[in-house]
């Protein structure tokens, strides 16, 4: 009898299932419209360019707004270039962060290391660019640039890498500045991927002798690649797209040379300088332009990250 009392006392219960899927839906398909609408809005807005320059405005290295000649190449190659520096730069200095937050730190200083690390993450671009131009420029052009083109330069093969004026700023000390701003991103990423792996295997991996590289080698790296390569992704996309901090030190000049110590320019710090000065129609469209070049480098990359994950999946349980 009371069973039957409070079964007929219970409110009936509204099935909300059917909403938060419709809600869920909305918001990704929010995403995806914003992403077609940028698309859109930057082909609209590069027109008048495509029309005018068409493909060879991915070939030209001039630009020149008082004669309304405009090139990409110059753009592109400051990009590419000072991202890979990053890059390589960034990628091993992250793993050895996250290497020894894991695995070697004593446990009183984790913590405070690992959150000195992500507070890194927080300083804005604009401070990195500011040291970069009044603290490190001027020292590296007096105590490390010299050192490296009498070194380095004499090397067949790479010394033109190593070639050109020791002003300080240039295509490297962009780089540089680039990889240590990753570096939070990716030792975070590392960190948080590396302690996921299960305690059970690193310590049966050093129960048969193994050495602290070996378990990071065979263990721990096996099991968080894809966690691994993500982090690097993520790193190149941050590299890719930043704007202030290269813009300060880059040099912003536009000529293509083969010495990294050389002024440069890239995507973002064309933007950056020219899109509030510029007049005209055209050049107005050859920066938006830009933007969409910038826009497809980043969609390309990260389309090469996802086949990337996809081959690394397929291949695990795989022998090499």
């Amino acid at each position: 009898m009371s069973t039957q009392l409070s079964s007929s006392t219970q409110k009936p219960r509204t099935n909300l299932d059917p909403l938060f899927r419709l809600i869920t839906r909305c918001f990704a398909f929010l995403v995806l419209a914003l992403l077609a609408a940028i698309l859109l809005s930057l082909i609209q807005g590069a027109t008048p360019a495509i029309k005018h320059f068409g493909l060879g405005f991915l070939t030209n290295a001039s630009w020149d707004p008082v004669a309304q000649e405009f090139g990409a190449l110059v753009p592109i190659f400051g990009t590419l270039i000072t991202a890979t520096i990053a890059l390589i730069i960034g990628v091993p200095v992250s793993f050895g962060i996250a290497m020894f937050l894991t695995e070697l730190c004593p446990l009183q200083l984790r913590r405070p290391l690992g959150v000195a690390i992500e507070l890194l993450a927080g300083i804005p671009s604009i401070i990195y660019g500011m040291w970069g131009l009044f603290v490190f420029a001027p020292w590296f052009a007096e105590h490390v640039q010299p050192w490296m083109m009498e070194s380095l330069g004499a090397i067949p093969g790479i010394g033109l890498l190593f070639q050109g004026l020791p002003m300080g700023i240039g295509v490297f000390t962009a780089g540089l500045i680039l990889g240590i701003m990753v570096i939070p991103f990716i030792a975070s990423v590392m960190r948080d991927v590396f302690e996921v792996v299960p305690p059970m295997l690193k310590e049966s991996a050093y129960g048969l002798g193994a050495t602290t590289w070996e378990v990071v080698r065979h263990v721990v790296l096996p099991y968080t690649k894809t966690g691994v390569v993500g982090g690097i992704m993520l790193g190149l996309g941050r590299a890719l797209g930043e704007t202030m901090a290269v813009t300060f030190v880059i040099g912003n000049a536009y000529q293509i040379s083969a010495g990294l110590f050389n002024p440069s320019n890239s995507i973002a710090s064309s933007l950056a300088n020219e899109f509030a000065e510029a007049e005209g129609e055209l050049y107005l469209s050859a920066l938006i332009e830009l933007g969409l070049i910038l826009f497809f480098i980043t969609f390309v990359v990260l389309a090469c990250s996802k086949l990337l994950l996809l081959r690394l999946k397929a291949g695990e349980g795989k022998e090499s």
